[in-house]
């Protein structure tokens, strides 16, 4: 059974790092812009002027460059990104405490009872991104609704730099309507899954008994039964516990030389304990991970029963999940993450209100 409808709003920066880049550097605005990347990397951002060319965040540079021959590359700053975070997501506390951040540039707000007292949420919605506007000179777009999911697609309706609201009288005919690429939580392969199956729309999924979607999906056939009815009961969870800390390096050149993974692995262990001291995390499982050459993907996990405690134990057990690698071939890229973490999770107590529908115009 469905939680009573709530306020939620899901704001989402527009193109976040590659903007802060245009912001501080007025040269590159209007100009086709990838973060990261370079010789050997991927992209890690790209501007709005780059993604005409189809350029995308996790793409190789090489293959970047081919789509977009113009396209300028430029280092990442994090402790940038995260000083306007912080800014953003102050104006988010300034109208309610029920915060979930899901990474820099992106969070959801729960605005059913709000510090400002007012009953629009489509007008906080517009006060946010005014704001946002206004103290970092930088644009968001927003999606309004009366769960996460709704919200989360909404966002992405009129971005850049705009908003959408699912009032919940519309919710249904909506999401009958909505391409079912266009749903949170479908990825490009579960996509041609269903386009094989000839589910193109959300009124295809809907026809769908739940045992079908079950023996097509598995356990993610309920969560499509539910969000295309528009059920989805996660609340907003201002604490989000964080499950794993990682780091990982792509290399300038391909590596083979056993001496120069050595020193890698050395210095993964450092950074990932220089990591975990900040915040006095500790973790029981290790991960390492490569991708070689051709980027095919290996990971090799090894769980204590007792917390690991110095980057000694990291670089340790990192050498031996390494020695278990299937290939003798060029890596490009080492990861190490640590997680199983002792961050007790702390349970959010909230009170479920139902809402007049006049109050989502």
């Amino acid at each position: 059974m469905p939680l009573p409808q709530r306020k939620i709003i899901h704001v989402d920066m527009d193109a976040f790092y590659a903007s802060v880049e245009q912001l501080d550097n007025p040269e590159l605005k209007g100009k086709a812009i990838a973060v990261g990347g370079g010789h050997r990397g991927v992209v890690s951002a790209a501007s709005y002027e780059a993604r005409k060319y189809g350029v995308r965040s996790a793409m190789p540079s090489k293959t970047a460059k081919e789509k977009c021959p113009h396209l300028i590359f430029v280092p990442h700053r994090f402790q940038r990104y995260k000083e306007i975070s912080r800014k953003i997501r102050s104006i988010f506390y300034d109208y309610t405490d029920l915060v979930e951040p899901l990474s820099l540039d992106e969070a959801y707000l729960d605005v059913t009872e709000n510090k400002k007292g007012i009953k629009s949420a489509n007008q906080i919605a517009k006060e946010i991104r005014q704001r946002i506007f206004d103290e970092t000179g930088l644009t968001a777009s927003a999606g309004i609704s009366v769960n996460k999911f709704l919200a989360k697609v909404a966002s992405d309706i009129n971005k850049p730099n705009g908003q959408k609201t699912i009032h919940p009288q519309h919710i249904e005919k909506f999401l009958e309507e909505l391409p079912i690429e266009k749903f949170y939580g479908v990825g490009k392969v579960t996509a041609n899954k269903m386009f094989s199956l000839s589910i193109y729309k959300g009124l295809d999924l809907k026809k769908k008994t739940i045992e079908e979607l079950t023996r097509l999906f598995g356990k993610s056939g309920q969560y499509y039964y539910n969000v295309v009815r528009g059920i989805h009961n996660s609340e907003v969870k201002p604490n989000r516990i964080q499950k794993s800390v990682a780091v990982e390096r792509t290399f300038f050149d391909d590596l083979l030389d056993e001496q120069q993974i050595d020193e890698k692995l050395k210095y993964l262990s450092q950074e990932l304990e220089t990591r975990l001291s900040k915040h006095q995390i500790l973790g029981k499982s290790l991960t390492l991970k490569i991708k070689y050459k051709d980027f095919s993907l290996f990971t090799r996990s090894f769980t204590k029963t007792d917390y690991f405690q110095s980057q000694d134990d990291y670089y340790k057990t990192a050498k031996n999940l390494w020695q278990q690698k299937p290939f003798n071939r060029a890596v490009r890229l080492l990861g190490l993450s640590l997680s199983n973490l002792n961050t007790d999770e702390k349970k959010q107590v909230s009170i479920q209100l139902k809402i007049p529908f006049e109050d989502f115009d």
